[in-house]
């Protein structure tokens, strides 16, 4: 009488346990939000810090001067300045966007205050980098100032505030690297349970 041994069913699929799941589906909500914030050449973060920043640069100036503004436009006695979206530094928020929605294992409401203060550093940062460059309009050196202020302090500025903000709220990950360590070691685990 043949008796075939017993093979294990390997037509199962291993499936994550809750706790993976769980964190699976957080990294995907990171990073679909992050396309989304991303669609359109930024055209969330423009639509919002564009009028913000102008704002704010006119309130500054005004406690100063007497500005005039026509749209995208400040008027100041003898120049005129135009915010464009280079100006409002779009891409530097994203990409400390990217930093804080890119690191696992923090908890949701110290990501937010993480996200809130790199922009509120970041913003106080490009405001005042704004009101350094005015005085410079007239100057025969304003597109030299101009290029190293945004090529290179800029990029400071946003790593600056990355570490600033790693330090305060203690974040041990390392962006997107973190992740994708996470993700081979589960195709690794899930694999192995095969």
């Amino acid at each position: 009488m043949n008796q075939q041994a017993k093979r294990p069913n390997t037509n199962k699929q291993s499936k994550p346990t809750p706790k993976e799941a769980k964190v699976l589906l957080g990294m995907f909500a990171r990073y679909f939000a992050l396309l989304l914030i991303g669609t359109g050449n930024l055209y969330i973060i423009y639509a919002i810090l564009s009028p913000l920043t102008i704002s704010v640069a006119m309130a500054v100036l005004s406690i100063f001067t007497n500005p005039v503004r026509l749209g995208n436009f400040i008027g100041l006695t003898g120049i005129t300045i135009e915010i464009i979206p280079a100006c409002v530094a779009g891409a530097a928020f994203y990409l400390l966007l990217i930093l804080t929605l890119s690191v696992p294992n923090v908890k949701p409401v110290i990501r937010t205050k993480a996200i809130i203060t790199a922009i509120a550093i970041l913003f106080i940062l490009n405001i005042t980098r704004i009101l350094v460059l005015i005085p410079l309009v007239k100057s025969i050196h304003f597109q030299a100032i101009h290029w190293v202020i945004w090529h290179i302090v800029s990029t400071l500025f946003v790593v600056a505030t990355w570490f600033a903000i790693t330090a305060i709220y203690k974040i041990k990950s390392i962006p997107i690297y973190s992740d994708i360590k996470y993700l081979i070691k589960s195709i690794k685990k899930a694999k192995r349970k095969k």
